[in-house]
């Protein structure tokens, strides 16, 4: 094992294979896939993984060629299902020995390989199916934008609610002015993926099954312990998730943050314990001030919260008839009224002068909603898919999904910060507090 480090700038370049910045050749562009068909490979097979295996796989023209996980019973399950296909414990080996025969690339590791292996799938000019939250830092998400677009490549983040009839008509709500401009969104969810415990000492053995050092990455390097990392506590920790405001927060922001048409905030603040280099914290209250738009105030404010109790009560979150909020969710609050929308599968509710109202959604033409997961889960899936053959188009590319992940991480960056207002400058990508911009990018470790 290798305990030298490089920049991820240096990083990126290196695993360009020499394709770093070549724009990709117009008589490549929508010839993607062989005989109709699209050959995938999947990077992650469990648990979410899983998931997006078995939606993308379920579309009748693809072809899964390729797996790959770090721990050989997620990939021998996944094998199980596509005996046919190549597995792979290593991506770098997946691209180099496979890569020509795979058109298009899922991406559904922990948040710190996110951007690693997306950003070599991109410049081998593969289409990218990403999950949430798109990357770990500030600085991949600008990264993986900006060769989405130099390359023209069909790309979707995984926030299968994008497509879901709910959010959709939330949307179209809020842009036919049913409450008038917005001021304030708050948006809620009472998950806990944070840890306000210590650091764990000493190491255990690492399981026969996982390669550990492969599963690290380009991350600093931690010696094992169990029940900390692998396989499901990953979020709660600094080095290697995004916590609640990453994981939850990504579904329950991306309906307002469309509808509203916003872009990164002005300023950030979170009220939350103090960083203890580890874990994120277990309670969070995220305020952010983004500019206006054409469906906001001259200024709209959004309260975040999450951890157990969440959220705090506010008479903007009080409900008729003294009925309790769902468990996750948000709240428009604007000028003529407030439309509440539950996460998820709950239709979004108009509220006026503290009584609910009637709304005339069949104007909008979306049709009978769908009370199946699976049925509107997979639209956003085979979305991806039809676009890869050229016959569809995304709706969450990286374009939307980079800006809405830079807002996040600009929350989760503000808990190293407790309790200070943070001022963003999209324009350089820079905070005039200096303190806070070592934490927009990492040093990626050689692995």
């Amino acid at each position: 094992m290798e305990n030298h480090n490089a920049n991820r700038r240096d990083f990126v370049k290196k695993s360009s294979l020499g394709l770093l910045g070549v724009a990709l050749a117009p008589s490549l562009i929508g010839k993607i896939g062989t005989n109709g068909r699209l050959r995938t490979a999947h990077i992650g097979v469990a648990g979410m993984g899983m998931a997006d295996l078995k939606a993308i796989s379920s579309h009748e023209l693809v072809d899964v060629v390729a797996l790959c996980d770090v721990d050989s019973n997620n990939l021998a399950a996944a094998k199980k299902l596509h005996p046919n296909a190549k597995g792979f414990v290593d991506y770098r080996k997946l691209f180099e020995e496979i890569g020509d025969d795979i058109d298009a690339v899922i991406v559904s590791t922990p948040d710190h390989t996110h951007a690693p292996a997306s950003m070599m799938a991109m410049n081998m000019n593969k289409p990218v199916y990403c999950q949430k939250p798109l990357t770990h830092h500030v600085s991949e998400a600008r990264a993986m934008r900006k060769l989405a677009e130099q390359k023209n490549l069909v790309t979707q983040m995984g926030i299968q609610v994008h497509s879901f009839y709910d959010y959709k008509l939330a949307t179209l709500l809020i842009q036919s002015g049913i409450i008038g401009k917005v001021n304030c969104v708050r948006a809620w969810s009472p998950k806990n993926w944070g840890y306000d415990g210590p650091i764990p000492e000493g190491s255990d053995a690492v399981p026969e099954t996982l390669d550990w050092n492969l599963w690290q990455g380009t991350a600093a390097e931690r010696p094992y312990k169990e029940g900390f990392y692998h396989p499901g506590n990953w979020r709660k920790l600094v080095d290697y998730g995004c916590g609640t405001l990453g994981d939850m927060g990504v579904h329950i922001f991306d309906t307002p943050y469309n509808a509203l048409q916003l872009d990164v905030p002005r300023t950030i603040k979170n009220k939350c314990r103090k960083p203890n280099g580890f874990g994120f914290p277990e309670h969070n209250t995220v305020t952010y001030e983004f500019p206006q738009t054409p469906y906001t105030t001259e200024t709209l404010k959004w309260v975040w919260y999450d951890g157990k109790g969440a959220p705090k009560m506010h008479k903007d979150l009080k409900l008729p008839n003294k009925e309790k909020l769902p468990l996750q969710g948000a709240m428009f609050i604007g000028e003529k009224g407030r439309l509440l929308l539950p996460h998820f599968q709950e239709l979004p509710r108009l509220i006026v002068d503290g009584e609910y109202k009637e709304m005339d959604i069949e104007s909008f033409n979306l049709g009978a909603p769908v009370r199946d997961y699976d049925s509107e889960g997979k639209k956003h899936y085979h979305q991806f898919v039809d676009a890869c053959l050229g016959k569809d188009e995304c709706s969450a590319p990286f374009s939307y999904a980079a800006k809405l992940t830079e807002t996040i991480l600009l929350g989760v960056i503000a808990g190293r910060f407790p309790n200070k207002t943070l001022n963003w400058d999209a324009n350089t990508a820079q905070f005039a507090e200096d303190e806070a911009n070592a934490l927009l990018d990492s040093t990626y470790r050689k692995f």
